[in-house]
């Protein structure tokens, strides 16, 4: 599949997936994050390209929920994932966010890493290695 036309299924696919309540959203983001291994932060960073590449919203400052959800889904069709997180400003006014990151680095983000404090994280989870008997 063209990298174009993935980024624009997963934006499709994020948009419904964002209108699910939290708690929901969480539990689908860790049942694809199922069987997957950590995504590199260039293999993140080209994905959240794809994406922003195919969707104004995902671009714009307050598309960051389907931004990281279809970069998500976008690193997942390889088998990858990045850390997905949702949280809010650490200090100031309210705000909440949405990111990915990868390598132990946000992905994508203008801020310092501390600007944002995690509050649902989904992180990539390998399969286990089969036993042998």
């Amino acid at each position: 599949m063209r990298r174009d036309a993935l980024a624009l299924l997963a934006v499709t696919l994020a948009r419904v997936l964002i209108r699910l309540p939290p708690g929901r959203l969480r539990r689908v983001m860790e049942l694809l994050a199922a069987g997957t291994r950590p995504a590199g932060y260039r293999q993140t960073l080209a994905a959240m390209e794809a994406v922003t590449a195919v969707s104004r919203t995902c671009r714009g400052q307050s598309g960051c929920l389907p931004r990281a959800v279809a970069t998500a889904l976008v690193c997942r069709v390889s088998g990858r994932w990045p850390t997905w997180r949702t949280g809010v400003r650490a200090v100031g006014s309210f705000a909440a966010h949405a990111w990915v990151e990868a390598d132990g680095l946000m992905v994508g983000e203008s801020v310092p890493p501390d600007t944002y404090r995690p509050m649902i994280t989904v992180r990539s989870r390998p399969r286990p290695a089969a036993r042998v008997r």
